[in-house]
């Protein structure tokens, strides 16, 4: 009995999907190495590559991108389908939609770097929602609002610095900084 193979029709913009996919799960990874002084407390260094994506290729791409990094971080580290996993995921989802409203704005008010507060207070959101109906559903959660808060404003600020910065590099304006690596 032989093997078949499948193969699979890709074009230029799946391999390019993937490539920045694949650099926002490294930093995924490199995240997850640095020690947190609070469970659930994280840079989210992937996002800077979200931001990137979103303001170079659009909503769309930016979803994919986020989508498939949050989902082959879960099987790499272990914890695909496990609450840390949903999370995850709950967060990204909420953030995605606060970054697709964010299209609508005003661009000389808003831009990478509101965006990535915006977004970041929404993946905040959306993860202590998921706690509060699915895993710990206590009244005292409230409590740790300010602490959550202040991180998503510190990271978010950061991290859309951090991409801001790499949008206006002449390297991303000419496409070359993801497509090259």
């Amino acid at each position: 009995m032989t093997a078949s193979v499948i193969k699979l029709a890709t074009t230029a913009s799946d391999h390019h999907i993937a490539r920045m996919a694949a650099f926002a799960l490294g930093l995924s990874v490199l995240e997850a190495a640095i020690p947190s002084p609070l469970p659930g407390v994280k840079p989210g260094l992937a996002n800077i590559v979200t931001l990137i994506v979103l303001a170079r290729y659009g909503w769309r791409t930016a979803v994919w991108v986020s989508l498939l990094r949050v989902f082959a971080g879960g099987l790499i580290m272990g914890n695909f389908l496990s609450p840390g996993f949903f999370l995850g995921l709950s967060g990204a989802v909420l953030s995605l939609g606060i970054l697709g409203a964010c299209q609508h704005l005003p661009s000389n008010w808003f831009g990478p770097v509101t965006h990535s507060i915006l977004a970041a207070f929404a993946h905040m959101t959306g993860q202590l929602l998921l706690v509060y109906f699915w895993l710990i559903p206590h009244t005292g959660l409230a409590y740790l609002l300010p602490v959550f808060a202040l991180a998503a404003l510190v990271f978010g600020t950061t991290n859309g610095l951090i991409a801001a910065h790499f949008i206006e590099s002449p390297q991303i304006q000419k496409g070359r900084l993801l497509e090259n690596n």
